[in-house]
């Protein structure tokens, strides 16, 4: 074990838990620019003229950096030092969140998103890979990760609220001015509070495996998000979706061979790890895609402000931040193979009564249950999965294990945001035309305002009672084919899971 200031049994159990207070707010920062810009949708879509895909990539544009580069983000840190790469990515954050406020067209807030997400990328690996140096007790760690996802759970809600109440009172520009607080006080708190550690290599960074697989994934992920756009049968989106595949295959193939590789492919044949990796992608699949769909619903079919539409999210994060923790004590109690297919099939259950919803129906009801439901499942996944993931990894292997973790829910949320909007956005633009079209609105008027889901309800506003009523239907049985489809993937992953991990208990 090669550190420089690891820490060991001498220090407090005080001083380990305000290292992680500080490693929570910078996990909080980095997740919460995932969520905040959701409420802000039918803002970009009023102020910036975005499309249903450009509103998806500046979603996307954070996610797809953020995740295809951290791998690269947890191996510097444990080449140069854990805490300065933390520290960095916490300045180049803090500067590309001004350039995001101060964006003037949705190419370049797409572009800023980008560079923020390139940013995260150096931010959370380091924080997982601290947490697990500084906790070396089994029993305390897990608790320690509990209250780490426990963190990105809250986060998820308060981006939404937060950004609610400055779009009450500011332009958009104003959620991503909220980062300059934090992210001063966490790069404060971390220079005095964090230790350092590294593992002290040799090897030199796989500059062609951070090239290949951000192609593969960049390609993957844009060839879905246009395929309502180019048309799920037509030659661009399968050929792309294809080719992307086929560079994902030769990236994996050509790990295997590189002496040191970008990711360490291998690692997969460890059960623990692929059944945790595989559980945190599809918890988050169906979560950021979920996110990405209710707040559009909130705003655009209930009316809600956007910081009613926020408060109204505060539910989910709530229900995650009391389970979380209860999901770490869980598994090591009853195994984490119960307890995280357990929290899929709750995920799924919350979703299919998402899927069953009106667009009157009871918030207290209905919408609360739904999403309390899946809360609930994402808290009984994240821990055990994160912990599974940590524990099952020798301690040179932390850094890039930490970024392998967290680049599968990266790229999950990506991939959620990317299936479910396309899913939705080709369900809605076949109905809405039709209901357009139908009240006498020009074929190509109506297929142009079919592209954004607030300019088709505020032109069917202006139509007629009953194109309201047509095209406010097409949305929900769009939002219900995304929900079906995220309810689909939660059991199937349930079901992987399951017998991934046999009757081994992930404790022992």
């Amino acid at each position: 074990m090669a550190t420089e200031q690891l820490l060991n049994d001498e220090r407090t159990t005080a001083q380990r838990w305000r290292i992680l207070g500080v490693l929570c707010l910078s996990v909080f920062l980095v997740v919460v620019d995932n969520t905040i810009v959701n409420v802000a949708l039918p803002s970009f879509a009023r102020d910036l003229h975005s499309s249903n895909a450009g509103l998806q990539w500046i979603v996307d544009g954070y996610s797809l950096p953020f995740a295809g580069l951290l791998l690269v983000g947890g191996g510097l840190a444990d080449r140069l030092g854990r805490k300065p790469v933390m520290q960095f990515g916490l300045v180049f954050f803090i500067a590309t969140s001004v350039w995001a406020a101060l964006a003037t067209s949705t190419g370049e807030l797409i572009a800023a998103r980008a560079a923020m997400g390139v940013a995260a990328a150096f931010i959370f690996p380091a924080t997982l890979a601290i947490l697990t140096s500084v906790f070396t007790d089994p029993s305390e760690r897990a608790k320690a990760i509990g209250v780490w996802g426990a963190t990105s759970g809250a986060s998820v809600a308060f981006g939404p609220i937060v950004g609610g109440l400055l779009l009450q009172h500011f332009w958009f520009g104003s959620v991503f001015l909220v980062n300059l607080p934090i992210g001063l006080v966490t790069l404060v708190l971390g220079y005095r509070l964090l230790p350092n550690s590294s593992v002290p290599s040799t090897r030199r960074l796989d500059l062609p495996g951070v090239v290949i697989s951000a192609l593969g994934l960049t390609g993957l992920v844009f060839s879905i998000i246009e395929g309502p756009t180019w048309g799920w049968g037509s030659v661009r989106t399968i050929g792309g979706i294809v080719a992307s595949c086929v560079v994902l295959v030769a990236f994996v193939l050509i790990e295997l061979r590189t002496t040191a590789p970008l990711l360490d492919v291998r690692v997969f044949r460890i059960r623990r790890f692929s059944a945790g990796a595989l559980s945190v992608a599809v918890g988050f699949f169906c979560l950021f895609g979920f996110i990405f769909l209710i707040t559009e619903y909130f705003q655009l079919i209930r009316g809600d402000s956007s910081l009613v539409a926020g408060v109204h999210t505060l539910p989910f994060a709530v229900a995650t931040a009391i389970v979380t923790p209860l999901g770490a004590v869980l598994a090591l109690k009853i195994g984490a193979r119960i307890v995280v297919c357990s929290g899929l099939l709750l995920f799924a259950a919350g979703l299919t009564t998402m899927a069953m919803t009106t667009a009157t129906a009871s918030y207290w009801w209905t919408i609360v249950s739904s999403m309390v439901l899946m809360a609930a499942g994402l808290g009984l996944v994240t821990a055990p999965s994160t912990e599974g993931v940590m524990a099952s990894l020798a301690e040179d292997q932390v850094g890039a294990g930490a970024a392998v973790s967290n680049t599968t829910r990266e790229l999950g949320g990506t991939l959620g945001v990317a299936v479910l909007g396309s899913v939705f956005a080709s369900a809605f633009a076949a109905q809405a035309i039709d209901a357009l079209t139908n009240a006498g609105v020009n074929p190509d008027k109506a297929t142009t305002a079919a592209d954004s889901v607030a300019s088709a309800i505020a032109l069917a506003h202006r139509v007629s009672p009953t194109a309201s009523h047509d095209v406010t239907s097409a949305f929900m049985d769009a939002l219900h084919a995304a929900c079906f489809t995220a309810a689909g993937v939660a059991v199937v992953g349930a079901v992987v899971i399951f017998f991934l991990l046999g009757q081994r208990r992930t404790n022992s």
